[in-house]
C-alpha cells in the first residue's frame, strides 16, 4: 500500500463533535500518534486518552495478518490523516484500508462487537458451480472463524479444493480485532459468514467487512 490510496469506506458520527483545539482532539492526535508507534510491531494497538472521562477518546487499528510491518505502519499513517479530513471534529469515526482499520469513539467499546459498521464489497465474476462454491466457501471460513477465534493474534487464512483435481480452489480469510474474548470474535465471524450468501452468492469473491471482524472468500481458478 502508499500513500493516496483510496479507503475502502469510512464513517463518522452526525451528531456528537468536539471544539477544536480542545481537550478531545488534543487527546485523539496524540492517541493517533501512538499507534503508528506501537500497531506495526504486532499489527494491533488500542487506548484511551484524557483526565476527563467526558473528553476522553478509545481508539484502536488492526492491520490485516498477512502484511508487513513496514505497510501496517504506513496504513496506520494513511488512515489517521485521512479520518481527521473526512471526520472533520467528530468524536467517532472508523475507516478501512485493504491493509487496516482504524476507529475511535468518545465511548469505550472495547470488547464489544460492533454491529453498527459495516459493508459488503463482492467480485461481480459469477461462478461456473455456484451450489458447490457457496457450500465450500462456507466450509472453509467455518474453519477459518475457529481457528481464528483461537489464536492470539485472532487471524486465519487458508484454501481448499473446489474438485477432486485440486485445479480450482477458493481462498478465505478470518480476522477479529484482538480487544474482543474468542467466543465474541467466533460469534462475529459466524455472523458475517451468515451474510455472505445476501451479498455475494456465487460471487468469485467478496467481503464482509466490520468494525470488530472481516471475512474474505476468494474463488482461485
Amino acid at each position: 500500500m502508499v500513500l493516496g490510496t483510496n479507503p475502502l469506506m469510512h464513517y463518522c458520527s452526525s451528531n456528537d463533535n468536539f471544539t477544536s483545539h480542545g481537550p478531545y482532539e488534543r487527546s485523539l492526535t496524540k492517541l493517533m500518534g501512538n499507534f503508528y508507534y506501537l500497531a506495526p510491531p504486532n499489527g494491533f494497538a488500542l487506548g484511551s486518552l484524557g483526565q476527563n472521562s467526558q473528553e476522553r477518546p478509545y481508539g484502536l487499528t488492526l492491520c490485516r495478518g498477512d502484511v508487513s510491518s513496514s505497510d501496517c505502519r504506513t496504513c496506520v499513517a494513511e488512515a489517521r490523516s485521512e479520518i481527521r479530513k473526512l471526520c472533520p471534529n467528530k468524536k467517532e469515526g472508523i475507516i478501512w484500508y485493504d491493509n487496516c482499520v482504524l476507529k475511535y469513539s468518545n465511548k469505550d467499546f472495547f470488547g464489544q462487537i460492533d454491529k453498527q459498521n459495516k459493508f459488503y464489497l463482492l467480485n461481480v465474476q459469477n461462478v461456473s458451480d455456484p451450489m458447490t462454491f457457496n457450500q465450500k466457501t462456507k466450509e472453509l471460513l467455518s474453519q477459518l472463524a475457529r481457528i481464528a477465534s483461537t489464536t492470539p493474534r485472532m487471524y486465519a487464512a487458508g484454501e481448499l479444493e473446489l474438485d477432486d483435481k485440486g485445479s480450482k480452489k477458493v481462498y478465505g480469510l478470518a480476522q477479529c480485532t484482538r480487544d474482543l474474548s474468542s467466543v465474541d470474535c467466533k460469534k462475529c465471524l459466524d455472523g458475517a459468514i451468515d451474510e455472505l450468501p445476501s451479498c455475494c452468492d456465487g460471487k468469485q469473491g467478496g467481503r464482509v467487512v466490520g468494525g470488530s471482524c472481516t471475512i474474505i472468500p476468494k474463488g482461485l481458478t
